[in-house]
Parts: C-alpha cells; structure tokens; sequence
C-alpha cells in the first residue's frame, strides 16, 4: 500500500526537502526546517498523491484514515496535549501546500479543534479569556467560510457593527465578553446559512477540513492561477495539519512574514513585516497595518523583542546557506519563543531576481549556470517595461507602500470581474480594492497594475503582483474606496469608475491622468547576466527591424544579426507611397521601371543605413510581400488626388483599384506569385539592396554577406525562377561595382505544402525562415485577426492549450522539423531559422533549440528573453 502520512517534529521528519513532489514545497520544507533542527511546530503532511488519489476515487483512498489518526495520536505524544481535550486542548492549522508555491489560491483553516466546551479549558490554561474566545470566533469564521462555502462578508459584517457599536477601530480593543457574544452571533449566521449546528467534534471538524484543502486545489482561482503559471492540474496538493502556536496570546507574542532579502530591489537586507497580538492571517490580510521588523522606527521587532530579532536573524541565514536561495519566511512568537511555520522560495520582482542571482554568484552561494536559471524569460521582459518619465508632468494624489516596481496606467475598476470584463474590451486597467484576496486573482493577471488602501509589502497584493511582474502601490490609506458606488475618495478629489490614474510602483505613488514613460535603464548587473546567459545558449538570436533605429535598438539588447527586415514597411513614407502607386497602377513594364526608379534610390538609402547600423552582422532582407491593393488609397479625398497625379479621372482610378482587390488577399497574389507576375518589382530590390552592401564594402571597408529572402514559396519552380532573377541582379551590381562580395538567397517557408517539399526547395536556396505566423494561420486554416472571437473559448475548454499565435503548436512544430529534415538532407549547410513572433516566446524558443535551427529572430525588446530562454533549454539538456 502507498504511504500517505508523513510525520515532523522533535528533530525528526519522515520526508525531507527533496520530496516537494510528493509533500509539496511546505511539507517538504517543514521537514527539512525539522531535519536542520529549526524550532518547528510538530505535525503531519497528507501527500500529493492522497489528494490524486481522492479525485480519482471519489474519496479518500484505502489507508489514510488509519495513517491520519496514527499521525494524529504521535502528534498528541510530541506536544503533550490531546486533541479537543477539554482542559489543555491540542488545537492544529490545516494547510495547503502545493509543489510549487501558489499563495494564498488555495485554502487554510487554524485554530481548528476548539469548541464549546474546550474553549473554556483554553481560558483558564492560558489565564486570558479574551484569547480564548478571539481564537474560537476566528475559527468559526475561517472554517465556515472554507468548509461551509459560508460567506465571509457576513461574518466581517458582524464584526465591524461590533466594533461600532463599542466605539473601537481595531479587533484588539474588543474585551473577552465582546468576543464571547460574536462567537454567539457566528454560530447563527452559519445555522441560518446552513441550516445545521457548528461542528464541536474536533475530529469531524479535522476531516471536514482536510477534504476542503483538497477540494480547494480546483476552486475556481487556483485554477486560474494554474493556468496563468503553467501549473499542471494532476499535481493536486499536500495537506499540513500542524500544532498550533499563538502569536495572539499577549504582548509578548507577534507574528509576521519576512524575506531573507529585499524582494522588491534584491538588495541583501533582512526585509519583513509583524504585528502583536495577531495571527498569520492578519498579516498578509493587511486589516491592521503591519510594522518592520527592522529599521529606525522604535516599535520595530528588533526594538521590542531584540532576542527574538536576533534568533530569527541567525536562521534567515542558516536558511539562505542551506537553500542556496532567498526565502520568504512565516514566523510566530509565542510567550517570548519563536517558530518557524514556512519557508519557501521568495517571490521576487525582475530587477531583484537579477540582482539576487549576480550576488550570490559573488558570494559563492551558487554557480553561473544556477544562476541563468534562477532568472526567468519571463522576468527579464519585466525589466524592459518603461517608468516615468521624471520630467513629466504629474499630479500625485495618493501615497502608499512601493510593492512592486515599475510604471503603469489605466482606467480605475474596483472588482476583478470588471478588470477581466474591461481588459476583454480592450481596455486597459488598474484594480483598485481596499486589499486582494486570492479570489481576485483573475483581475491581478488582467489589471496593468494594483492598488490597494490596506496591507503592506508581504500582504496578498504585494507578493502575488511582484511574481507577476506587474506594478503594485500597497497600503494606501488615504484612498476611502467605495465599493457600491463604484468611487474613491482620497483629499477633496473623487475618482469614478473609468478615470484614469498611473501607478508607480517603488515609490508608491498614484498619479491622477496618465503620465508619460520612458524606457527602463539597464544596470550593470543585467549586463552581466546576459554575459553569463551567451555562454550557454547554442540558438542565435537575431531581430526582426526594419529601420536603422530599430536596429540599433536590437544591437544594444544584444541582437547578432537581423533576422527579417520587411522591405514593405519603407514603401509608405513621404514621397515614396505615390511612387509606389503610380508603379502598381502603370499600364506597361515600361511606365513601372519608371516609376521603380524613383524608389530605388530611397531602398538603397534605407539599406545602407540598416548594414550600417548592424555593423557586419547578417542581414536577412525579404523582399516584397503584401498584395498590391495595401498600398492604394481606399477614400474618396486619396483616390481624387491619386488621380489627379496620375492624370486620370477619379472613376477610371477606381475602376482600377476595384480591379486589383482581392476577396482573400493574404492567400492571393503577393509575395513570390508577384514577383513572377511582375519582375521588375523584385529586381529594383535586390539592385538596391546589394548597391547598397556594395558601397559601404567600397567606401566604409565594410564585410557584408546579405540575405535575401523570396517570401511564400510552395512550390519549388517558383523559387527557381526567381533565385536567377536574384543572382543575376545581384551579380550585375557586384561587377559594376568593382567589388568582390557573397551573398546568400534564401526563401521563407510559411505553407504546408513548402514544408512537405522542401527537399525539392532546398537546390534553389542558401537558407529557410519560417514565417510561423502565416505557417500557424495556413496550418490550422485560421486567421489571426479574426481567431480571437473563439479561441479563448478552445483554451478555456481545453480543445487547445494554448493560443498558437502566442507559443507554437505542436503540428506547427512538426511541419517545421519535417522541413528542416527534408531541406539539410537536399543541401547540407542549408541554413535555417524562424523569423516569426514565436520567436521571442520562450516555450517556442525551447522548440527551436531542439529542432535544431540556427537562430531565432523576433522584435528588438524581445531579444533578451530570447536570448535567456535559449540558455534555459540548453542548460536544461546538460544537465538531463
């Protein structure tokens, strides 16, 4: 039979550090904390595969009770209590605890075995009544909400008419008998919610709970939050049923969250928040506002507990040695002793995962490699968003608690469902609430940034918007929000629905209007670590630019070549679109060379400052692609001034317009189909393109190699045909030239049917780039701009699993491994690459890297999560 029951405490531990699979990461740790000989409350973890097992069968599988009460009865041993004893009651936490940390998405229950009879035990134990009775009403509230599906509202309601009625502002300023009464009142709101009593059978009340954290692992926002984190669904979740300790029992008692290191900056300083006279919950609920641990500030937990401080100092770094990574700690101080609750990995922002990394490398904590990995793809995107522009101008209307660094703005919401119904519109927003729960998770992952009036830097808001990646202003308390009305006020100044504010997230500003931004500066030690990640990585990354700007933009990210420059991109400024036109609509070849001729010298101008700009690197330039209509004027002011140029009427010009639509364009006449239609198009550009290679060789003593690509190639005579246009074009400019220079012809593969035959293609060219958007539309029988009505609803049903214009498919990804198979077997050296968006994906990257291409090209701002996602594979597979 399997084990499902794995014991803690005493220094002992039947599971360890390394069975996060199994435990998950808290159990897990919990035994490892025990193992190293942390002061940790004794306990029992129900694993992983209990839970699979529990939706598999319907139930609880064959052995866990026997294993639970066996667990339960050593717990009792360890801590000298039995449980629900009516004089010295043994009260347990049950917690979730998934292998990978999701926080707060699933659910907890503490102080869970009290009740009528042993609360009054509790009392008299502990000498303090108003205890007693605040831990049994938190308990009723917690566990009606979590295993009744009772809501919490109703109980918060009551409190707060309590509070009221006693002219008090905090819950500590309640008396014994206040709480006695509440107590009272919970038990009716639960037996008018329910229609039952509250549970007093401790042991009932055990497994009513630990079937809740089960259920929880599929409650609608972990599901959410597994979706957004690529969190598989068959994990299912541990169970931690631990003893209690009391952070509520007196002045000496506190309990608080903190970081090993600064998880907003990766700064090395001991980062965290407390609150006396509270549970965990309170903390990260943020319904009181928390205070450091540390600093200037007399009422900090160094100040009033300094030996406390100093233990939980000397383990932050017992742990950091240990795990070799900075931790995010739960603590709890009971009568002057501590205890450790959790451990796990921190959560951090981009720029502090960077700095992490790049210190312990210098502290000799972790290698290089280890270090490329702690960094995510992900993250480095986050460091490339923009911040304010410090010269603009601002209206600072609120400050709170700087959670989450960067730049953000959008329309206020004041729910998570208006946040996802909004952003779904296409707007943009920013969630505004008095503090987030785990049931606004959606919102978050939706919301460009969040703000709220309670909490501070460890509260629900501040951790799960810094794993985002998204901006965050925590604790703001001069924001008087107003839920029902759908306003906030804050000053004499009141924000409806809809208005616009900016975050800025290290500050911990928000901005009434939108405030302008400018482009993040990169320190020293992003520099540093892209260093580290090019040593690993075999994928080259390339850019797709079409502008000498952009090119210099994708050099400074560390592009090593240009990918794909679209040479339609030039044809619509100033001059060059009438050019363009009077070309497209000329009645012979004649008339067309004429009008070719005016644009050659603006292509020739563009490229030379593109290889310029590139210094040497490749540069794959595609020529032509569109359908002919894109550039022609479609109203009636354009049209009569068209024709006026072109010395024809306004319905001749329209006639001939009408004549040149296409009922499908993009599968119509454009790329290759019209160049063999219409010649002299891809002619003039390959004469400017290698005119202007040859002159910078000539004059600058440049080392160029263009790429030239024919795009939407399907059948191999087509690239044959247009291969000797290419060659001879481009030979003729070289001998004029007087220089000597190679250049390469390649085709882009962005049709099945190119994939299929690419063993016939490859004699005709020097390399492939797949074009994987038009591949994925051509491929699924889709369109890109119009997908969008349905494929939500494909992932939302699990038809598909993820958007394929987003991270490619897998059929995608098997037509272009055939194709690349099929081309190196017909021409060996064949050179290959992707110049799709996928590009810049990092699951795409993976699939590049085992395909086997030489490169990956996407937009300049993308190259560095390009670059750290192709290390990411490569080290992946050295150490498999």
């Amino acid at each position: 039979m399997s084990k499902y029951v794995y014991f803690f405490g005493n220094g002992e531990a039947d599971g360890h550090g390394g069975l996060k699979n199994l435990l998950g990461g808290k159990g897990a740790n919990l035994a490892e904390m025990t193992r190293l000989g942390l002061p940790v409350p004794a306990g029992f973890t129900i694993s992983t595969e209990a839970c699979v097992a529990y939706f598999k069968g319907g139930g609880h599988p064959d052995g866990l009770k026997d294993e639970v009460e066996a667990a339960l009865s050593r717990l009792e041993t360890v801590m000298g209590r039995p449980f629900g004893d009516a004089t010295s009651p043994l009260l347990v936490s049950v917690r979730s605890g998934a292998r990978v940390s999701m926080p707060g998405m699933m659910d907890t229950v503490l102080n869970l075995g009290l009740n009528e009879t042993n609360v009054e035990g509790l009392s008299r134990e502990a000498n303090d009544g108003r205890f007693a009775w605040d831990s049994y009403r938190r308990f009723i509230q917690m566990y009606s909400n979590v295993v009744l599906g009772v809501d919490h509202d109703r109980f918060e309601h009551a409190l707060d008419g309590l509070k009221k009625a006693r002219g008090v502002d905090v819950d500590t300023a309640l008396t014994a008998d206040d709480f006695r009464g509440l107590v009272d009142t919970y038990k009716g709101i639960v037996h008018d919610a329910t229609g039952q009593p509250f549970a007093s059978d401790p042991k009932a009340q055990m497994w009513g709970a630990i079937n809740a954290v089960f259920d929880s692992w599929n409650n609608d926002r972990a599901i959410a939050y597994r979706k957004m984190e690529g969190i598989s669904a068959d994990w299912g979740t541990a169970v931690n049923v631990q003893a209690m300790v009391f952070g509520n029992m007196g002045d000496d008692c506190a309990t608080g969250v903190a970081f090993t290191r600064d998880p907003s900056t990766g700064s090395r300083r001991f980062f965290g928040e407390y609150l006396c006279h509270a549970q965990g919950e309170d903390v990260v609920a943020g319904m009181r506002p928390p205070l450091p641990i540390n600093g200037d500030s007399p009422d900090t937990l160094e100040s009033i507990m300094p030996d406390v401080y100093g233990q939980l100092d000397d383990l932050r770094h017992r742990l950091e040695n240990h795990y070799k990574d900075m931790q995010d700690i739960e603590f709890t101080v009971e009568k002057g002793r501590l205890w450790m609750l959790q451990t796990r990995t921190g959560k951090r922002t981009a720029a502090a995962a960077l700095q992490i990394a790049v210190d312990m490398v210098n502290e000799e904590l972790i290698d290089r490699k280890t270090a490329v990995l702690r960094v995510m793809p992900e993250q480095i995107r986050a460091l490339l968003h923009p911040r304010l522009d410090p010269d603009a101008p601002k209206t600072i209307i609120a400050k709170g608690l700087g959670a989450s660094p960067g730049a953000a703005n959008g329309q206020l919401v004041f729910d998570a469902e208006t946040a996802v119904e909004w952003v779904e519109d296409g707007k943009k927003v920013i969630l505004m609430r008095p503090e987030t729960s785990p049931e606004d998770i959606a919102g978050m992952a939706a919301a460009e940034g969040i703000v709220t009036a309670r909490g501070g830097a460890t509260s629900h808001a501040a951790v799960v918007a810094r794993g985002m990646g998204k901006t965050c202003v925590a604790g703001c308390s001069d924001l008087l929000i107003d839920e029902h009305a759908r306003t906030v006020q804050v000053g004499g100044l009141t924000l409806n629905e809809g208005d616009v504010v900016t975050l800025e997230g290290a500050e911990g500003w928000v901005i009434q209007g939108a405030v302008a931004t400018i482009d993040p500066e990169l320190g020293d030690d992003f520099g540093i670590m892209m260093g580290w990640t090019d040593e690993y990585r075999r994928l080259k990354v390339r850019t797709n630019a079409d502008t000498p700007e952009d090119s210099e933009v994708a050099r400074g990210f560390g592009a090593e070549g240009i990918g794909l420059c679209r040479t339609e991109h030039m044809f619509f400024e100033g001059e060059r679109i009438t050019a363009v036109r009077e070309m497209i609509l000329s009645d012979s070849v004649d008339q067309r060379r004429l009008a070719l001729a005016k644009l050659l010298p603006m292509q020739q101008g563009d490229f030379v400052g593109i290889f310029r700009a590139m210094k040497g690197l490749p540069v794959t330039i595609r020529l032509l692609d569109p359908p002919l209509h894109e550039f022609l004027p479609a109203h009636g002011d354009d049209v009569s001034s068209l024709a006026e140029t072109m010395g024809l009427s306004s319905s001749e010009l329209n006639n001939r317009i009408e004549m040149l639509r296409e009922l499908n364009p993009m599968l119509g006449h454009r790329g290759c189909r019209l160049a063999i239609t219409y010649p002299e198009i891809y002619e003039m550009q390959v004469e400017a393109i290698i005119g202007a290679a040859c002159s910078l060789v000539r004059d600058e003593g440049f080392s160029l190699v263009p790429e030239i690509m024919i795009p939407l190639v399907s059948v191999s005579d087509e690239l044959a045909i247009l291969e000797k246009l290419t060659r001879e074009t481009a030979d003729r400019v070289i001998a004029e030239s007087g220089v000597t220079m190679d250049y390469l012809v390649g085709t882009m593969i962005e049709f099945p049917r190119a994939c299929l035959t690419a063993g016939d293609i490859a004699p005709h060219a020097d390399f492939f780039s797949f074009g994987t958007n038009d591949l994925t539309q051509t491929t699924f029988g889709l369109s890109r701009d119009d997908s969008g009505k349905f494929l939500p609803e494909y992932i939302e049903r699990g038809i598909l699993p993820n958007d394929p214009f987003g991270s490619m498919d897998k059929g995608v990804a098997e037509l272009v491994q055939m194709a690349c198979d099929r081309g190196r077997a017909a021409k060996s050296g064949l050179k290959l690459g992707i110049c799709g968006e996928h590009g810049g994906d990092p699951a795409s990257v993976a699939i590049c890297h085992r395909i086997g291409l030489d490169y990956v090209s996407c937009s300049p701002y993308r190259v560095p999560v390009a670059r750290m996602a192709a290390a990411h594979v490569a080290l992946g597979e050295s150490t498999n």
